[in-house]
């Protein structure tokens, strides 16, 4: 048997030592590395709620803590502007949308970031519009209220979220689609306009189904189309605007991930599959129900095509009316 010296025993004495605290702070230096997912609103909103869940999820999969942070402002472009900025090592995603993305992209000149900023993630999920009037207008279906509306001798005042929201643009395309006259009265949120709409005072609501729903079971209001390609299974009750003859009138918000641009493109397939994995989850779909949302997830490019998708509906509209936001 070898002989070992004393200096050799020392050394291998003080590597045993050290051993067994070396391995856990390894492990803890592992597991400590946070991704966080910029919400770009404020906290306590449906958006807010459902990329909590999310991340919960993703964090469970990932095997690491998945962290919300709120940085709202600007119709997004605080929070999104953050993450164009972060660094390329999937630590930091955007939770974006139709507005904060897309729609700020097409309307403003001065934006802080562009398209090219950003790569797909996942999408995660898409919601409808709807069409929605109060139930004492003498209109029962798409077709009755299109007779309606261009039998009037004024224009039909519709209620939007502001300039350049979807639903301001939304308005713009079923008027001409439809053939009459319309005039936008934006509010601060949909509660806001759903009352107005409620009282008579604002004669359409393209609110989502979820939040008309109940008023319009309990007799007051009169869902007569939802925006989406099929009917919900949450509402199957209601028609779609394709099926009521008006195809291009087919529209959606959206939520999804994005990552600054030049995020490795393994780690955006981790990313990718977990935030797939996640949508798949009972509670999150549920959640998504209760808000009128459907799971719309794949690949990457399920996302980009989406932007491509958004820039050919939305674009047209915002050119034609030389909309333009600072």
């Amino acid at each position: 048997m070898p002989r070992i010296s004393r200096r050799q025993a020392t050394t291998l004495i003080a590597g045993a030592l050290a051993a067994p605290l070396s391995a856990p702070a390894i492990v803890r230096a592992a597991r400590s590395s946070q991704i966080f997912i910029i919400v770009p609103y404020a906290p306590g909103g449906s958006i807010d709620s459902l990329m909590r869940s999310i991340a919960k999820a993703m964090a469970e999969t990932l095997d690491q803590p998945v962290l919300v942070d709120n940085k709202p402002g600007a119709n997004g472009i605080v929070g999104s502007q953050y993450v164009a900025r972060a660094p390329k090592d999937g630590s930091v995603l955007l939770a974006g949308g139709t507005g904060p993305i897309s729609l700020n992209v097409l309307l403003r000149k001065n934006l802080p970031y562009k398209l090219e900023d950003f790569a797909s993630v996942a999408m995660l999920c898409n919601g409808p519009l709807s069409l929605t009037v109060n139930a004492r207008t003498p209109a029962a279906d798409v077709k009755s209220f299109v007779a309606y509306a261009k039998g009037r001798d004024k224009p039909l005042f519709y209620a939007t979220l502001g300039p350049g929201s979807v639903t301001h643009l939304f308005g713009i395309m079923m008027g001409k689609s439809m053939g009459f006259a319309v005039t936008e009265v934006a509010y601060r949120n949909n509660p806001a306009s759903i009352m107005e709409t409620l009282s008579g005072e604002c004669d359409l609501n393209f609110a989502t189904p979820a939040a008309v729903i109940e008023h319009a079971r309990g007799g007051q209001l009169r869902v007569l189309a939802v925006s989406s390609e099929k009917r919900m299974a949450s509402f199957p009750e209601i028609p779609t605007l394709a099926e009521s003859g008006y195809p291009n009138l087919t529209a959606s918000f959206w939520t999804a991930l994005h990552a600054p641009a030049g995020t490795p493109r393994d780690m955006i397939a981790r990313l990718n599959a977990a935030a797939n994995a996640a949508m798949q989850k009972p509670e999150i779909a549920k959640q998504l129900d209760t808000d009128g949302l459907m799971v719309d997830t794949g690949a990457p490019d399920r996302l980009d095509a989406q932007l491509a998708k958004d820039a050919a509906l939305w674009g047209p509209v915002i050119k034609a009316q030389n909309i333009v936001l600072e």
